[in-house]
């Protein structure tokens, strides 16, 4: 996808964010929409403290809160944005140290979520395109992404990835029940650094 291109998180691009929450997009494809007040708020309060929380590669000691109140730690990660003249999205990549695996309370390695007004374009499936050597620089050997049964475009988008349905899961109530359709994409060995 000429033109688009995975851009840190910074404030050139922070308005392109706020105004995409102001919209009604929101990055978390779990709790949506309920995160934007709280999102707005932290950017109006300390945008330079907002920004540093979506690029955490080493949080030590950091947690977060579950929907149930369950304090659980931060894993390794960081957001990048989607851009191509203007804000688009969003894809996160979360991992554990020395594991390909991840701990119960994570679905998968990667989310992302682009702005209704520019769906349709093959931006998610490009920014998983420039995301997976990333992956693969973090030592991992596969990645795990899910989605749900209806959503067939992220469906597509893993696929045409490389991605290899593993089957379907039982969502935990925290990430909203349900079924879940489960994803592995095989890295490439030339890229990825030993555990």
């Amino acid at each position: 996808m000429a033109g688009l291109q995975l851009v840190w998180p910074s404030r050139e691009y922070l308005p392109g964010f706020i105004d995409a929450l102001e919209h009604g997009w929101s990055p978390d494809n779990v709790r949506g929409a309920a995160v934007i007040p709280g999102f707005l708020e932290r950017i109006a309060q300390d945008p330079d403290g907002f920004l540093s929380t979506l690029m955490l590669r080493d949080p030590q000691g950091v947690t977060i809160a579950l929907p149930d109140g369950t304090e659980v730690p931060r894993l390794p990660g960081y957001n990048r944005w989607l851009w191509d003249g203007e804000f688009c999205g969003s894809i996160g990549f979360r991992w554990q140290p020395g594991s390909n695996e991840l701990p119960p309370y994570v679905m998968g390695h990667i989310g992302y979520s682009v702005v209704p007004w520019k769906q349709r374009r093959g931006y998610a499936t490009e920014a998983l395109r420039q995301l997976l050597p990333d992956c693969a620089h973090e030592g991992l050997r596969y990645v795990y992404l899910t989605t749900e049964a209806h959503n067939v475009a992220s469906q597509k988008t893993i696929l045409k990835n490389g991605g290899v349905f593993l089957g379907t899961f039982d969502k935990t109530p925290h990430h909203g029940g349900g079924k879940g359709l489960r994803y592995r994409i095989d890295l490439a060995p030339s890229l990825t650094r030993r555990l």
